[in-house]
């Protein structure tokens, strides 16, 4: 267990909350952390948000208060703002305070480029650098109710904490290794997917992994429904498979339905979904139907292909020499949806999209060379 009993503060006011943010602001780093609940909602419902710059730790209650301009300045300025896993916390700080914390530090992205765990969680990354182990039997609490127990303050409060302890160790390591660059590119880019969400809407169909079974008409089709149900979710507050799954709007994109009745023989399709949003599905339907086939996807190879199978095995030797030279984990030099990319584009005699920084640095000749010998 922790050796460590937390000194906090409880937040519940804007005047209290702003002072605590003038008894951090001189810090060089802030750590963050976030608990929330997201059952039935598409935004998730802030229940806690915690920071500090020190051994006091800062608990602000966000059901009581509002996000203040001292706190939204704090989450902005030069200060670096430490967060482990930072997803969706990142989600919470932009539906509550309506900005994103940077300069970002990811310390689970941080452990990626020091070893070969890149999805470390945080209780074992702790007991890696520190040796302490953290309570966990409040992960799972109501952090919504009120009041917090005495043990959910404290393990909120240790969260932030040890962050900082954390942080301390990686970036000696770091530097010893010379990948700062490295990192703050990688979390950079984080903050920047981040506030394209909207964007990235346009690009949730290429998540479907059976994608290279549609035709490019249907594709289309799945397109325009995905990205319709991600803004639509966005708009009513609704989990996505609340208003329909992306498995139901993939059969819908492979059976093209011209009217109700044949929306309604597609298997899980129900009579609600039907009555609710059958019109609209019905017409990005009919308008897949009649798009300019210049304007359609790209058919995506079948991956069982052996064309498709040796190219990507090629690349992906490259990819796990090189992560092992670096002692790194193969995930971190490149994901395998970019690897996909890279071989469809290669198959269709497109321009690479090559990896850029210091990542083509290490990885370009290489992969250039592995797929030309797969041409030859």
């Amino acid at each position: 267990m922790s050796s460590l009993t937390p000194s906090f503060q409880w937040l519940d006011t804007p005047d209290a909350l702003d002072a605590a943010c003038e008894q951090v602001a001189d810090a060089s780093v802030i750590a963050l952390d976030t608990e929330f609940f997201r059952e039935n909602t598409f935004f998730p419902v802030p229940a806690l948000i915690q920071f500090t710059a020190g051994e006091e730790a800062y608990l602000i209650d966000p059901v009581a208060i509002s996000c203040t301009n001292k706190f939204r300045s704090l989450l902005q300025n030069s200060a670096i703002k430490l967060l482990h896993a930072c997803s969706e916390d990142l989600e919470v700080f932009q539906h509550w305070a309506g900005v994103l914390p940077t300069p970002l530090m990811d310390t689970q992205v941080v452990q990626g480029f020091l070893g070969d765990n890149p999805g470390m969680g945080y209780q074992k990354l702790v007991e890696f650098w520190v040796g302490e182990t953290l309570p966990k039997e409040e992960t799972r609490s109501n952090w919504l109710v009120r009041p917090l127990t005495s043990a959910q303050c404290h393990y909120a409060a240790l969260d932030v904490i040890y962050l900082l302890k954390v942080w301390t160790l990686q970036e000696e390591k770091l530097a010893i290794l010379g990948r700062r660059e490295w990192v703050d590119a990688e979390c950079a880019s984080l903050i920047e997917q981040a506030g394209r969400s909207v964007d990235n809407d346009q690009q949730w169909y290429t998540r479907q992994r059976q994608l290279w079974r549609l035709t490019p008409r249907q594709m289309e089709a799945y397109r325009l429904m995905t990205t319709w149900r991600e803004g639509e979710t966005r708009r009513r507050d609704l989990p996505r498979n609340w208003l329909v799954s992306d498995k139901l709007l993939f059969a819908i994109a492979e059976k093209m339905p011209s009217n109700r009745f044949e929306l309604a023989e597609v298997d899980g399709v129900k009579p609600m979904l039907i009555k609710k949003e059958g019109d609209s599905l019905l017409a990005m339907v009919k308008q897949a139907q009649h798009c300019d086939e210049v304007k359609l996807p790209t058919r995506w190879p079948d991956p069982m292909h052996p064309a498709f199978k040796s190219r990507f095995k090629a690349i992906k030797k490259v990819i796990t020499a090189k992560a092992s030279d670096l002692g790194v984990a193969p995930e971190m030099l490149m994901r395998r949806r970019d690897i996909e990319t890279l071989v469809m584009q290669d198959l269709a005699g497109e321009p690479l999209a090559l990896p850029s920084g210091w990542r083509g640095d290490f990885l370009n000749a290489a992969l250039s060379e592995a797929l030309m010998e797969r041409m030859s």
